[in-house]
């Protein structure tokens, strides 16, 4: 089990069930989302990605057709992203409160990343979100 939250700690998930390929997002709506170079990101079955507390403060933003991005409306604390129809989600690493075991293994949309940042990394690199 996966445990998450905000900055302020209003807003509190769980993740109960394995967490798919950790991920360095390089998109544009990822990299404005956070103002950084890339979003660290997984991908998460739905149906065992579950808030606990603070739904009420989740707020979101559609970044694209059908795909929202959901955060703390107190402390702006981007937690997932969700496409509607999709099976998974894409969780924010950055929020899990403990150290998953796992690690980034790629590099995705590098197509798209930021012309100022080098990836000097031996991790996969792919243009865009790789098949699994």
């Amino acid at each position: 089990m996966t445990k998450g939250s905000c900055l302020c700690k209003g807003v509190r998930y769980v993740i109960d069930g394995p967490l798919g390929p950790i991920s360095h997002c390089h998109c544009p709506s990822c990299r404005k989302a956070h103002a950084a170079a890339f979003s660290t990101v997984t991908r998460v079955d739905t149906n065992t990605f579950s808030i606990k507390s603070g739904k009420e403060l989740l707020t979101s933003y559609e970044s694209s057709p059908g795909k929202r991005r959901y955060f703390c409306s107190v402390c702006s604390s981007q937690i997932y992203a969700y496409k509607e129809g999709d099976p998974h989600c894409v969780v924010r690493v950055g929020t899990f409160d403990d150290d998953p075991g796992d690690r980034p293994i790629r590099h995705i949309f590098v197509s798209e990343k930021a012309p100022w940042y080098v990836i000097d990394e031996k991790l996969q690199q792919f243009e865009k979100w790789p098949t699994e």
